[in-house]
């Protein structure tokens, strides 16, 4: 009986471990800055503003999954308020709608609720 115990108790902490693995991966905001560039039909001098205003980004949702939950909400909502902010000034009107469709929609694949 006690053996049994064991042993589910080490079965929800390796299930908790694997969660807390996947809950950082999905924070993991990096991308392919061409493929992004080629999407948003980005120009070379835009193209590396937004390469560093990316790496920032992932800088702090990386940051932001390794928070306890009530910190990593407010992270979250500070980060991409901040990269939007920036994005809204490098980019076209067309291009920054096609940014929020794909902030959005990884947002959405990974189950982060922004």
């Amino acid at each position: 009986m006690i053996l049994m115990v064991v042993a589910m108790l080490s079965m929800t902490t390796m299930f908790a471990e694997d969660e807390k693995v996947n809950n950082v991966n999905a924070y993991d905001m990096s991308v392919n800055i061409n493929k992004l560039g080629e999407a948003l039909s980005l120009s070379t001098d835009q193209k590396q503003f937004v390469e560093d205003v990316h790496k920032a980004f992932c800088a702090e949702m990386l940051n932001a999954a390794y928070a306890s939950k009530e910190e990593r909400d407010a992270m979250v909502k500070k980060a991409v308020r901040k990269d939007l902010s920036y994005m809204r000034h490098i980019l076209s009107k067309k291009q920054y709608r096609k940014y929020l469709l794909l902030l959005n929609t990884t947002f959405n694949n990974r189950g982060i609720n922004e």
